[in-house]
């Protein structure tokens, strides 16, 4: 093995640990000149921030994660090698009965050779609840 394809054992950071970085005093982001205290555009900047639903986002990745799974298993194949499938959540979660959502599966797995029935039924079970997911909401304007 050559050494630039030599694996290391350093551990990987925790999802509990972060890095914050911190701007040196007096820099500015608009402007070369130092931070000054009466600069509107400034003042809007540090108070502008965007809010996501986390809880909804993060149920929205594991859904995803668990759809990616089952897909591999429905055509016996990888992510990579797997036929363009599209399954929009947002799309399904507009669909007021389940009928239709089931209905609007099918369609999308029509070239799938092995049983879909119970991929669909655990899909619907699974959306159940949840929210359309909007864009964020900007909020200190």
């Amino acid at each position: 093995m050559s050494a630039a394809s030599t694996e290391t054992n350093t551990p990987l950071p925790t999802a509990a640990s972060r890095v914050f970085f911190q701007g040196a005093p007096g820099v500015g982001c608009v402007s070369s000149g130092p931070i000054n205290g009466d600069d509107p555009v400034q003042k809007k900047q540090g108070k502008v921030t965007v809010k996501y639903d986390r809880k909804e986002l993060r149920k929205r990745l594991v859904l995803e994660e668990w759809i990616i799974e089952q897909l591999s298993e429905l055509y016996d194949c990888e992510e990579e090698e797997m036929p363009e499938v599209e399954i929009d959540i947002d799309d399904l979660l507009e669909v007021n009965s389940d009928d239709e959502r089931a209905s609007k599966l099918q369609e999308s797995l029509i070239d799938c050779y092995k049983p879909t029935e119970d991929f669909v039924r655990e899909l619907l079970c699974r959306i159940r609840g949840m929210r359309k997911l909007s864009a964020p909401t900007k909020k200190g304007l």
